[in-house]
């Protein structure tokens, strides 16, 4: 006869779970890039980087956050990466579009009519937008081909 295994250790058990919760955490962001990275390649916008195609990025990843989970975790978010919109023009148009993102995400009927709506808010933008209504983004001369 063979010995039952023995049960996990207290130890064991936390670990386990911690690394269960790593994995959780690790896989919404992953989902959220996915997401936004598949619609922004089939964009095709110029201006990577302070450009319409970060304007979108933007927008539709906010968008995305606040329809699965809620426009607060958005406002956290650009709180702690785009420091409230304040230091620089970047960061205020990110917060900006960010913002309107949020509320598109929040008021879709679905996942279709999210992404629609986003996409159809930045073809709407423009160059130092600054109503709450406008996605924006900066003159061609700060544009940058970068993926972020």
């Amino acid at each position: 006869m063979s010995a039952a295994p023995a049960p996990p250790t207290r130890r064991r058990r936390w670990r386990s779970r911690a690394l269960a919760l790593v994995a959780l955490l690790g896989a919404y962001p992953a989902f959220v890039m996915i997401a936004v990275y598949t619609q922004w390649f089939a964009a095709d916008l110029p201006g990577g980087r302070n450009g319409p195609a970060d304007a979108y990025r933007h927008s539709l990843a906010s968008a995305i956050v606040a329809y699965t989970l809620s426009p607060r975790c958005v406002d956290w978010v650009t709180a702690v990466m785009e420091r409230g919109g304040q230091g620089n023009a970047s960061r205020a148009m990110d917060a900006h579009n960010n913002r309107i993102g949020a509320r598109l995400g929040a008021a879709a009927e679905n996942w279709t009519a999210m992404q629609r709506e986003v996409r159809a808010a930045v073809d709407h933008g423009a160059i130092d937008a600054r109503s709450p209504e406008q996605i924006t983004w900066r003159a061609p001369s700060s544009w940058q081909d970068r993926l972020y």
